[in-house]
């Protein structure tokens, strides 16, 4: 199991060097005059002098360490976003790869086709996450490009585990769109009041998103972390002057952190929760 866990690892930092390119060619194809340019083609360069990168500055982590955080043919700083997010896409991939194939759920021993698609589904899911966590947080706005097939893969999958893999009932249907439609509902009602200046649309559509893939009542741990969060780190922002009142914080990456949160401990959150009231 501990060879596993390093090889989805190495793995995820591999996946999160190819995430970071995507979120830097999203934004210029966002900044483009012509808007074609591709997120998925093309050579890796530095962003500041536009030099082609080797094979070795390209080694996840260890070439940003190697390289002392500067790019080796300009001299200039590489942004500390790079090795941040190959760091955390690899312990966010071991983490659904124990989550998936934790003893409670029969470990590896019991391993089974549904099973390893599920783990491919939600890998696939974390890396859309994972882009619009920092894409946001950096340029403000949740892309469509990313956002959408994050939708559509959770409808798709969620259609077709439970046609083929899962045993469901209707209450679980209900709820799930309850969940989703809900949180739709709630957000774009505090959209249309606050004329988009409290959160913008993507929220609204992220909001769908995390119904559908979170569910009832997970979903209400993601939003109550989300807010509170915000809330905590947005005072935090005031008192120390780096933001004021009116400032425009992005609230995508508190829903993406929240998401998170729930997806590997809602469950249990909620288990307490009731015990506590119990």
């Amino acid at each position: 199991m501990f060879l596993l866990n390093v090889f989805v690892f190495l793995f995820g930092l591999a996946v999160g060097s190819f995430l970071n390119a995507v979120i830097y060619r999203i934004g210029e194809s966002f900044n483009s005059a012509q808007g074609k340019k591709s997120a998925f083609k093309g050579r890796s360069y530095c962003p500041q002098c536009k030099h082609q990168l080797s094979w070795q500055d390209l080694i996840p982590v260890a070439s940003f360490v190697m390289l002392g955080g500067r790019c080796r043919y300009c001299g200039k700083p590489i942004s500390w976003q790079y090795p941040l997010v190959e760091l955390a896409t690899a312990i966010i991939f071991v983490a659904i790869f124990n989550f998936e194939f934790s003893p409670s759920a029969g470990g590896l021993n019991e391993f089974l086709i549904p099973q390893f698609l599920n783990l491919l589904y939600l890998a696939a899911v974390a890396s859309l996450l994972i882009i619009l966590f920092v894409y946001d947080l950096r340029h403000y706005i949740l892309p469509d490009k990313v956002l959408l097939p994050a939708i559509f893969i959770s409808g798709i999958w969620y259609v077709v585990s439970r046609m083929f893999f899962q045993s469901y009932t209707r209450y679980e249907i209900l709820n799930t769109l309850y969940a989703a439609l809900g949180t739709t509902a709630f957000f774009l009602a505090v959209f249309l009041f606050s004329r988009g200046r409290a959160m913008g649309f993507g929220d609204v559509k992220l909001a769908f998103f995390m119904g559908l893939f979170l569910g009832w009542p997970n979903i209400l741990v993601a939003l109550f972390a989300a807010f509170f969060a915000g809330a905590i780190i947005g005072i935090g922002l005031i008192a120390f002057q780096k933001k004021e009142l009116k400032s425009e914080i992005p609230f995508g990456p508190f829903l993406i952190a929240g998401t998170f949160l729930a997806l590997f401990w809602g469950s249990r959150i909620v288990e307490e929760y009731n015990a506590l009231l119990n």
